[in-house]
Formats: structure tokens, sequence, C-alpha cells
């Protein structure tokens, strides 16, 4: 290496303008090496705060891998081969640290330190800018200001001249250390270059070493493990995810009438047990005032289950043993039903459920009837028996499919025949010539809650039969027959045979085998007016008419020929569903449960019917008015009192029948 630049220490005393201009020249040099120094210095810190930043991280690393296994998955099964595989790389991970610490120990005392020493000790401590003090020049001035008059005064003399010679001594001594000072830089800021980063190299083989003698002893057959592992995971992911694309391909490529909610759909299962999804469930809101929520509803055993969105698990709604179901219709919904239970967990009042399916919108009406099936089937229990699916298969294979109401979603099936074909036939008939198979059933009376929340807030309620007690009670002041009979409505039913007395017969058999079928043994007791204009069904306790019919439109009606207490009878309608302009007539037989015997109910229709047809002719009437008792008025005929209570409206709202 070349010999370094240096200061001539003779021409120290001189202090010539050329040993000056040289020495600016080292002085800019040192100056120079200053701001460099301190520039690497910092850059030397960053590698020294990164090793040590990445010796906290693999610490940190290590433990983290640990707690891999302490992590509550919710799909952790099956992961015990990853656990300790994470485990191994976490103790390696823990000696790799241990490699990382020993590298920043020895960055920190062979690279860093001996650079803040030469930066303190080199370039702060001994360099000084200011050579000449103010002290020799003090003197000097003294010195020069001396009289020439005062020459003899030796004394003065000699004290100012030995105060120059002194501080010229100590200037002298302080350029020769600045001098050699300067002059010792050049060889120093060679060495304090190297040496910092050949302890850095040295430190950074070490440190390879090490990890390559760690991981080529340790870890080879390890990692080849891993890495097929890795491999097999990424074939299964590769053939999963074109499985996928595959189906979700097929699934696509479907017709769209399968996002269609009224497509066509398979025949309902009637045998199912369990049964699962969305349903829009109305609850109160107000006094009159009611809201639908769209929930998860699931059954669970016996149990209707509710699950709202979000919620963890699904909670009980209703227990459905020995509940009741039917169909309803709701003029703000569509497909309806009404679950019926002596257990209510949480509504006092019947539940209605409207399906509106999100999740199945290709299953609307056939989610109805299987929603009511299923209901059906849990509350006869059958999911206690050991094949509770056959059973369910064998039941209904026998049983009425009897739970959808008379206003059906569905189009009625063809219930009425020529009426004068039916009077006129002689023949017996067969039970499906009489009612057609699979007819449903409407159990009870029942006003949609949209009508009474019009009742409540004083608007005009309106008949769900299409009559309004305006046209049911037009004619009653004028009646020459009032007669009230307590009765319970069991069930009605559309007939083919609308004029035959065995359409009533086999009506009251499907109705009782239904609710036998269903556990539907709760009715309400009414009552039954009949007048010489129409027949009325009354509620005792609001006297608000539930439904109301014309005489001339009772067809035909009938006492039950073993059971007195049963009657029934027949009343004509019209279907407009064909688009005809007259519309097709159509028959519907109501099934009655009376506290008197039945004939008496059908004898006063009897007598009512005569009434009717003797106001054609003046003196016909006033003959049958002489033959009958009046009462006190001469208005209304007399006829034998109801016993009980009937008549008096104190019956009791919900009865078991025991027809």
């Amino acid at each position: 290496m070349p010999a370094a630049h240096k200061l001539l220490l003779e021409e120290a005393l001189q202090d010539s303008p050329q040993t000056r201009s040289l020495l600016s020249v080292f002085e800019e040099d040192a100056g120079t090496l200053t701001d460099y120094t301190n520039q690497l210095l910092q850059t030397m810190q960053r590698v020294f705060g990164a090793q040590n930043e990445m010796g906290l991280a693999t610490e940190q690393l290590s433990k983290h891998l640990l707690e891999y296994e302490k992590q509550n998955f919710a799909l952790g099964k099956g992961d015990e081969e990853v656990i300790s595989t994470l485990q191994h790389f976490a103790k390696t991970v823990e000696e790799l640290n241990a490699l990382h610490s020993e590298l920043t120990k020895q960055l920190a005392d062979r690279m860093v330190f001996p650079m803040i020493q030469f930066r303190e000790k080199d370039l702060t401590g001994t360099l000084c800018p200011s050579l000449f003090c103010a002290e020799h020049e003090a003197a000097m001035v003294k010195y020069s200001r001396l009289p020439k008059k005062r020459e003899n005064e030796k004394v003065m003399k000699a004290e100012v001249v030995g105060e120059v010679a002194f501080s010229r001594r100590k200037q002298h001594q302080a350029s020769m250390q600045y001098y050699c000072a300067l002059n010792a830089l050049q060889y120093r800021k060679r060495v304090a270059m190297l040496e910092p980063m050949l302890g850095y190299t040295q430190a950074q083989i070490n440190f390879f070493k090490k990890g390559i003698d760690l991981v080529s002893k340790k870890m080879d057959s390890f990692l080849a493990s891993v890495s097929s592992m890795t491999q097999s995971i990424q074939a299964q992911l590769d053939a999963e995810a074109e499985s996928m694309r595959m189906t979700q391909r097929e699934l696509l490529s479907v017709d769209d009438t399968v996002y269609m909610p009224d497509r066509d759909m398979d025949p309902a299962n009637r045998a199912l047990i369990q049964k699962a999804g969305y349903l829009n469930i109305r609850n109160k809101t107000g006094l009159v005032t009611t809201a639908w929520d769209r929930l998860y509803f699931f059954t669970q055993g016996g149990n209707l289950m509710c699950q709202p969105r979000g919620a963890v698990a699904g909670g009980m709604v209703l227990d459905l043993d020995n509940s009741s179901v039917m169909a309803v219709e709701c003029e703000d919904r569509r497909y309806c039903f009404q679950i019926t239970s002596p257990n209510v967990l949480r509504y006092g009042y019947p539940v209605h459920i409207g399906i509106f399916y999100r999740h199945l919108e290709c299953e609307q009406l056939v989610s109805l009837l299987q929603w009511i099936c299923t209901i059906n089937n849990i509350s006869r229990q059958i999911y206690l028996t050991d094949n509770p699916e056959a059973v369910a298969i064998r039941l209904n294979q026998t049983a009425i499919q009897a739970v959808t109401p008379i206003t059906s979603f569905e189009k009625r099936q063809e219930v009425a025949v020529a009426a004068g074909a039916s009077k006129n036939a002689s023949v017996e008939l067969e039970p499906e010539h009489l009612i057609a198979p699979g007819t449903p059933i409407q159990f009870d009376i029942v006003l949609p809650a949209c009508e009474f929340q019009d009742q409540n807030r004083g608007g005009r309620r309106m008949n769900p039969f299409g009559e309004t007690e305006d046209d049911a009670s037009s004619d009653s002041d004028d009646s020459l027959l009032q007669q009230v009979f307590a009765v319970r409505f069991l069930g009605s039913m559309a007939v083919r045979a609308g004029h035959r007395q065995e359409a009533i017969y086999e009506a009251m058999r499907q109705v009782l085998a239904a609710r036998a079928i269903h556990n539907i043994f709760k009715t309400t007791e009414s009552h039954l007016m009949v007048s010489s204009s129409c027949l009325r069904l009354i509620d005792p306790q609001t006297q608000v008419t539930k439904i109301g019919f014309q005489l001339g439109d009772v067809t035909q009606f009938a006492a039950h020929q073993e059971n007195s207490r049963l009657m029934g009878f027949v009343v004509e309608g019209r279907d407009w569903s064909e688009g005809e302009e007259e519309g097709k007539p159509s028959f519907s037989a109501f099934v009655f449960e009376s506290n008197t015997e039945g004939e008496k109910i059908c004898y006063t229709i009897s007598l009512a019917k005569e009434i009717t047809e003797a106001k054609k002719d003046p003196e016909a009437l006033a003959q049958l008015m002489k033959s009958m008792p009046l009462t006190s008025d001469g208005k209304f005929l007399l006829l034998d009192s109801e016993s009980g209570d009937a008549t008096n409206g104190g019956g009791q709202d919900d009865l078991e029948s025991e027809a």
C-alpha cells in the first residue's frame, strides 16, 4: 500500500503560509472523513437493528407455531399431522433463533463498536480546529508595545520576553500534536473502514456455517417429507377445484325454470317426519298490527325449532305433540298454514306461518303440503316408533289426505256434476262418485287476521264465503221462522253428488276419519239459526255471523243414521275458476255435531223450505200458518225450545267433540 500523505513537524514552529495552506487540505480531508463516518455508522446501526429484530421475530415465530395446537378450530379434526410438523418446525426455528442471537452479538462487537470508537477517539477527541491560542497573540502584542526609553528597565523587558517564549513553546507543542493526529488519521481511516466490514463478514460466515450444519445434518429428510406432503395436498386441492368447477358448470346448465317459484313439481312427499327451511312467521307488533319475519325453521323430534340469522343454534318455538295444522288464506301472503298447539311457548295465539322460500324457491306449493304433512306426522308421535318412515308411509297410504282447506291454492278438482242427473239417479253411487278422492277438508271456519283487524278498526267486515252480514240478515225481519240450535262445526268439503244424502253420509265419514287421523278433537261451539230465508252460523259471544247461506242454496240435508247428534247439509255454489260467464255449479257439504238430535235440525230446515215454497202461493201459506202455532205477536212459528243454555250464548268456547 503506498505511503500516506503527512505534515512535517519541523515546520510547525515557523507557521508559514505554505504550512497553513497544506494544513487546511488535511483539515478538509478530516471533515469529509467525519461526514462519511457518521453516515456509514448509521447504516451499520440499521444492519444491527434489522438483525436484532430478526432474532426477536424468529423467537416470536417459534412461539406462534406452537400455539397452533391450542387453537380451537371448528374444522380442526384431522390436523394431527400438520400439528406435529409445525412442532418440528418450531424446534428448528428456535435453534435458528439461537444462531441469530449470536450473530447479533458479533455484529455489535465487531462491526458497530469499532466504528463508534473510531469516530469518538480519532475524529472528535483529537482534532482541534483552532491552533493559535489567544495567549500567544496577547504576549506578542505586549512585547511589540515596549517603549525604547524604557529599554534600561531590564526587569520589565525580561518578564515580557519570558511570557512570549512560554506561549510560543506552548503553541509549538499543540501544533506538533495536531500535525501528528492528522498524519495518524491518514492511516487510521484505512483501518477503520476495513475492520468493521471484516468483523461483519466473519460473523455472517460463521452464522451460515452453523446454519448449514444444522440443516444438512438434521433437516434434509424432514424437509423432503414436508415437501412431499405439500405436493400431495396441492394435488388434492387441484382435483377438488376441478370437481367443483364441473359441478358448478353442471348445476348452472339447468333450465331457467329451476329458479322459478311457481314451476310444476312432483307430488308432495306425505311421509316426512322431518322438515327444514325458511318460513315467514307473523308476529304481533301492536294491538291490531302484525309483521312477518323470515326465519329458518326445522323440526327436531316432536318440537318446531327456529334459528334466526347469525345464531349458533336454534330455539324451541312449539311443542308439536297433539297439535293440529291446516292451510289458511291470508291477504298479504300466498301459501300459509296455521299451527294450533295446546303447548304454545312463545305465542299466545295460533301461529300463522307463510312459506316464502328463498332457499327453495322451486318448491313453494309442494313445500306447503310437505310442512303440513310433516307436522301432522309429528303430532301423531310417529317419530317415537322403531321405524318412523315405514309407519308414516303406511298411515298415509290408508289415510285421507285432508289437511288443505276448501279455499285451496290449487285448482279444485271437478266437484260438480249436473244437478238433474244426480237428483234422478236411483242407483247406488260409489264413494269416489260422491266425493272426489283426495278432496281437501276445512276443519274450522276462521277469518284471516286482516279481516279481524278491519273489524277492530271499525271497517266493514267481509265474510270469506262472499256473504256480508247485511246480505245474511236482509230477510230476517220478514222471516216467519227462527230457531237456534247449539252446534259444533266439524268440517266441510266439496262433494260431487249435491242432491244425494249419500254424499252427506260419506262427508261425515271422511271428516270424522280425518279428525281421528290428525288428532283434531277441539271444536268451537256456535249457534245455528234456521229461519225461513237463510241459515246462519253465529258466534255466541260476539253475535257475529261467521257464515250464512240462503235457504234456496241448501240442496240436501240429513242426520246420521247411527249417531243422532250428527247432521249435515249440502250448499250449492258457483265455481268461476273455468272462466265461464255463469260459472259451473259446485256443491259443498257441511258437517255439524249438535247438543240435540240432528233430526230436529233437519225437520226445522225442512219446515223452513216448506214456508219458502208456500210464500209463492198466498193460499198455501195461509193454510200452512193455520196448522202451525205462532208466537204471541203472531210473527214467528213456535217450535219446541232446545234443552240447555244453547240459545243463551253461555256455551263454552272450546269443547271436545264426542263424535
